[in-house]
């Protein structure tokens, strides 16, 4: 499982969450849940809580998009 200041995003909750918009899946990339769709990220907070609230969804643009995406690629099993 990947850590989030020393706690943990439970692998099973990442399974079920989706995003808030557009009912999709969700990209788990560092602290944060990202939505390539509609290039929205969502953050998860210092205990490890994913803060999944349409209006604190952060815009993310071409370039970190694509870092994003690398990002997760990479971390696939």
């Amino acid at each position: 499982m990947s850590q989030v200041d020393g706690q943990q995003l439970d692998e099973r909750l990442r399974e079920l969450l989706v995003c808030p918009q557009d009912l999709g899946p969700l990209l788990y990339v560092g602290d944060q849940l990202y939505n390539p769709r509609l290039r929205v990220a969502y953050r998860v907070d210092a205990d490890g809580i994913p803060v999944m609230l349409i209006n604190e969804a952060r815009p993310v643009d071409d370039s970190e998009h694509d870092a994003l995406l690398a990002r997760a690629a990479a971390t696939k099993p």
